[in-house]
């Protein structure tokens, strides 16, 4: 399905004339911005750029896109400031906390999307686990909250789930990821988990250790650190093997390194919003929460 954010990335390429000066003018990583004119390209079933020593060309179809493209997205800003209550948005600070490693995938783009739209609003973006990301919603210190599922939601309103992702068996030893792992090989690898602060609060841990007494088994990881990223670092050093998020393997850049199989079974880690029960959010704030889902939806795709 085509996003207005594509034709917008579609008009920054054809406006600049590559694809890194419209990465540069859309403030986001230029492999997010090829990625969905890509996508656009797919779904619509025809090269919009001819690739050129001198950069990118239109071809009669991009050409014919471009007024199009305009209109759908002058159209579609309009109506979300309308929605939005843009000119009321004109200071103040949205609050908002995050799994810990949400600045990996979506955090960059809508922050720099959200600044644009509405650059008199501060931002407070507070990453950290999803348990202490609901306690801080639950005690008012944070607006809203993205978090992974189970939280405890008492005090909370838990939305729909907005993404899903796999957790996987992450391992520097190829004949480690030649198969699913079941739990009772994971009881016995020599683990590195993230998460330390929270520990068996962590929701993917609560998940795995569900998993392991229903077995009667135990999970001791050899090593615990806080971020996935330190976690896929020693990893990839032959300290240990790790269970992360798949898409996380990928976006660190850790593919050459190491190698990864799902659990048996899988293992999905649940994504939703949170805000405190009974309480209106700000304009801003569910500004920037709709930013966020619809960058979330793209990741989906």
């Amino acid at each position: 399905m085509v996003t207005v954010q594509q034709l917008a990335y579609f008009l920054a390429a054809a406006e600049h004339g590559s694809l890194s000066a419209a990465a540069n003018a859309c403030s986001i990583a230029q492999p997010s911005l090829s990625e969905q004119v890509r996508r656009l390209e797919r779904d619509m079933g025809v090269d919009l750029f001819l690739r050129t020593n001198r950069g990118l060309v239109l071809t009669e179809a991009g050409r014919l896109l471009v007024p199009a493209a305009e209109r759908a997205v002058a159209a579609v800003r309009e109506a979300e400031d309308t929605v939005h209550g843009v000119r009321a948005i004109v200071s103040g600070t949205v609050s908002l906390g995050t799994f810990s490693s949400a600045h990996h995938y979506i955090l960059g783009d809508v922050v720099a999307e959200f600044r644009r739209r509405y650059p008199h609003v501060r931002m407070r973006i507070v990453g950290h686990n999803s348990v202490g990301v609901a306690d801080a919603v639950r005690n008012g210190q944070l607006e809203a909250g993205l978090v992974a599922l189970p939280v405890d939601d008492r005090g909370l309103e838990v939305g729909t789930t907005v993404w899903t992702s796999e957790a996987v068996y992450v391992s520097a030893e190829p004949e480690r990821v030649a198969a699913p792992v079941t739990i009772e090989q994971l009881s016995n690898a020599e683990l590195i988990l993230p998460e330390a602060q929270w520990g068996n609060d962590d929701p993917t841990r609560r998940q795995l250790i569900d998993r392991a007494q229903r077995a009667g088994l135990v999970i001791e990881p050899i090593v615990e650190v806080e971020s996935p990223a330190a976690a896929l670092d020693l990893a990839a050093r032959g300290v240990g093997d790790t269970v992360v998020s798949r898409t996380l393997v990928s976006l660190l850049h850790f593919t050459d390194r190491l190698g990864w199989t799902p659990l048996d079974p899988p293992l999905l880690e649940s994504f939703a919003f949170i805000t405190r029960r009974s309480t209106n959010l700000s304009p801003a704030t569910r500004a920037l929460i709709e930013l966020a889902q619809c960058r979330l939806a793209e990741l989906h795709g």
